[in-house]
């Protein structure tokens, strides 16, 4: 079968039409989508940098937290941008929005753990039960915390142990900080024959309290009679002192309490 030549001319200058009018019409498509691009990652940087700052002026508010909150702005806005620049393209946004977010879920519950940790970090960053400094017991962890991430914090124990903690072990059990107040509390109790002098005992501890600078004077130390036995008594001193000082205090009055006892204080 021979080919008519003017058929075949025809069918090519139909070709090159449909071409130029793909071209012309993608081409505006191509660089609405740049444009798009371009702007979406300035305002993006934008936005970013704006939020950051904004919560700059809020007193307290974690350096971490900045920076994950101005990040999440800053792909909030990219996401965005991409949608629409799909859509310059003829395809259905709202396809995409669909399946972006079964992704999300997809993803969201492979990292449920993960996920836990995050929206635990935020919460002890925004709370604040403990902060960077603090020495904090936690169920069966204690030590000072060095750093607290999104993920898990980084404590050092007093043995000098390195401790990376899950933020959400830390967010679901009660703290106990032991330097948020600034004082502290401590009772050195000893064990006395009924026969002894309780009240010459009381006072000799009450001296030891009263002589080391230490201890606070407000809440004042006090000694009593904690429990008394059959034959024997138990004699608290109470006293209180800085976070600071806490350890030095407790050694040295131990010692010189058991002075006391052993009859060798002066």
């Amino acid at each position: 079968m021979e080919l008519d030549p003017q058929n075949a001319l025809s069918a090519i200058q139909a070709g090159i039409r449909q071409a130029s009018a793909l071209i012309v019409t993608y081409s505006f498509s191509v660089l609405g989508a740049v444009l798009l691009l371009v702007i979406g990652f300035v305002v993006a940087g934008l936005v970013e940098r704006w939020i950051y700052a904004g919560l700059g002026q809020v007193s307290g508010f974690d350096l971490t937290l900045r920076r994950f909150f101005s990040k999440i702005a800053r792909y909030v806005v990219l996401g965005l941008v991409v949608v629409m620049v799909l859509g310059q393209f003829g395809i259905q946004t709202a396809s995409v929005i669909a399946a972006i977010g079964a992704v999300g879920l997809a993803i969201g519950l492979a990292l449920q753990g993960t996920l836990q940790n995050i929206a635990a970090g935020i919460m002890l960053l925004a709370l604040r039960p403990l902060r960077i400094g603090e020495y904090v017991e936690v169920g069966s962890i204690t030590g000072t915390v060095e750093e607290i991430g999104l993920f898990a914090t980084r404590l050092r124990a007093a043995d000098g142990i390195y401790v990376l903690a899950p933020n959400s072990t830390l967010w679901t059990q009660p703290v106990k900080n032991f330097t948020r107040n600034g004082v502290r509390r401590n009772d050195i109790t000893i064990t006395v024959p009924n026969a002894d002098n309780i009240d010459g005992i009381q006072k000799s501890l009450l001296g030891l309290a009263e002589r080391d600078v230490r201890v606070r004077k407000e809440p004042a130390p006090t000694a009593f009679v904690a429990e008394l036995g059959d034959s024997t008594m138990d004699i608290t001193l109470r006293y209180w002192t800085s976070v600071s000082d806490f350890l030095s205090a407790k050694v040295e009055l131990n010692k010189s309490v058991r002075n006391i006892l052993n009859g060798s204080a002066k």
